[in-house]
C-alpha cells in the first residue's frame, strides 16, 4: 500500500488509535506491542521505561523530550499492532534524520504538552508559510500537569491531524494569500519582496509589527494612511510609558522609516521597500530571495496554515489555535 493510503487508514482510525495509544501510556496491554518495542529499542532490547511502565502504570521522571520519544515509539507499535492489523504492512521506523518521523508513512508526529509548543529543526524561513513537505499527527499532551504530580502519568488529551501545508502559520499564510494573485499580476518582483519579509518577520520588533499592519491592507491606500497614523501614535504613547518606566526606547529610525511611506507613490510600494529594507538591515545576507522551488510551490500553495510559527535558531511552532477553538 502507499504511504497515502496508509494515512488515510489511520485518519478513518485516528480516535481509535490515540484510545489504545492511552492505555499503552496507562501501562494496559503492553505484552501486545513487546515486540515492537524491541525490535523499535536500542540494540534490540526493550525500552529502559518499559518494565516501570508496566510494573507500575507510570513512567520514569523524564525530560519532555525523551518523553515524546516514548510516544513516537508507542505511537508505532499501536499502528502495527491495531491499526494496520487487518493490511500487509511492512515493519515501520522511527528516523527522524530522513526529515520525518515515520519514512514509510511519510508521516511526522509532534507531541506539545499543554503550552502548546514543541521546537523543530530550521531549514528553510519559507516552511513558515509553504508548511513541511508532510502530514502530522499532532498529540497534546498532559505533560506539563503531569510532572508536577510524581508519579509520571502521561495521556493524550486532545489530537489533531494537520496536512504538510498546514503546519504553516496561520495569519501569515492569511495575509499572504490576500495579495498573492493581484501583487504577482501588478510586479512579480514586490511579490517576491513581500514573501521574503513574511517569511523572515519578528513579530516582536516594533517597526517589524507596524509593516506587517500595512501590508494587511497593501491594496488600499486609505487602509495604509489610517496604518501609518496608528503606528506613529503607538509610537510616541509607548515611548513615554517607556520612559516612565526606565525602559529602553523604540527608535527613532523606526518611526522615521514608517513616517516616509507616505512620501512615496503609489503607497503600496513604499510599504514593500520599508518591509524589504527592514529584512535586509535585520538579516543581512541570511535573508534570500525565495528559489524557484519555493516561488512556484508559493504560487500553487493553499496557504492553510494553522499554527502559529517564531522563528530563531529552531523553529518555535505553537498549536494552541488548532486546539483552542
Amino acid at each position: 500500500m502507499s504511504p497515502k493510503e496508509l494515512r488515510t487508514i489511520l485518519q478513518n482510525n485516528l480516535d481509535e488509535t490515540l484510545f489504545q495509544l492511552n492505555k499503552l501510556l496507562s501501562g494496559q496491554n503492553l505484552e501486545s506491542v513487546k515486540p515492537v518495542l524491541k525490535r523499535l529499542g536500542r540494540n534490540q532490547a526493550l525500552p529502559h521505561w518499559y518494565q516501570q511502565l508496566k510494573r507500575e502504570h507510570a513512567l520514569p521522571n523524564l525530560d519532555g523530550k525523551t518523553i515524546g520519544s516514548i510516544i513516537e515509539m508507542l505511537f508505532v507499535s499501536v499502528l502495527e499492532t491495531f491499526t494496520y492489523r487487518s493490511y500487509e504492512v511492512s515493519n515501520l521506523t522511527i528516523n527522524p534524520a530522513k526529515g520525518v518521523d515515520i519514512p514509510e508513512l511519510e508521516l511526522g508526529i509532534k507531541s506539545p504538552s499543554e503550552n502548546f509548543c514543541t521546537s523543530e529543526p530550521f531549514f528553510s524561513a519559507y516552511e513558515r508559510l509553504l508548511g513541511n513537505e508532510y502530514d502530522a499527527v499532532i498529540l497534546l499532551t498532559d505533560y506539563q500537569t503531569a510532572k508536577k504530580k510524581p508519579p509520571l502519568k502521561i495521556k493524550i488529551i486532545n489530537w489533531q491531524y494537520l496536512k504538510g501545508s498546514q503546519i504553516a502559520d496561520r495569519n501569515l499564510c492569511r495575509v499572504a494569500k490576500i495579495h498573492r494573485e493581484w501583487l504577482f499580476n501588478e510586479n512579480r518582483a514586490q511579490a517576491k519582496k513581500v514573501l521574503r519579509f513574511l517569511a523572515y518577520i519578528n513579530q516582536q520588533d516594533w517597526q517589524a509589527k507596524h509593516l506587517l499592519k500595512m501590508i494587511e491592507v497593501l491594496n488600499d491606500e486609505k487602509g495604509i494612511i489610517n496604518r501609518i497614523e496608528a503606528a506613529i501614535k503607538h509610537y510616541h504613547n509607548s515611548n513615554l510609558k517607556n520612559e516612565k518606566a526606565g525602559k529602553e526606547l523604540i527608535p527613532i529610525d523606526a518611526l522615521n522609516t514608517i513616517s516616509r511611506i507616505k512620501k512615496i507613490s503609489p503607497l503600496y510600494l513604499g510599504v514593500i521597500q520599508a518591509a524589504d529594507d527592514w529584512v535586509i538591515n535585520t538579516h543581512k545576507d541570511f535573508a534570500r530571495i525565495p528559489n524557484d522551488n519555493e516561488w512556484n510551490r508559493y504560487l500553487s500553495s493553499p496557504l492553510d496554515g494553522m499554527i502559529g510559527m517564531s522563528f530563531a535558531l529552531q523553529w518555535r511552532y505553537h498549536f494552541a489555535s488548532v486546539f483552542k477553538t
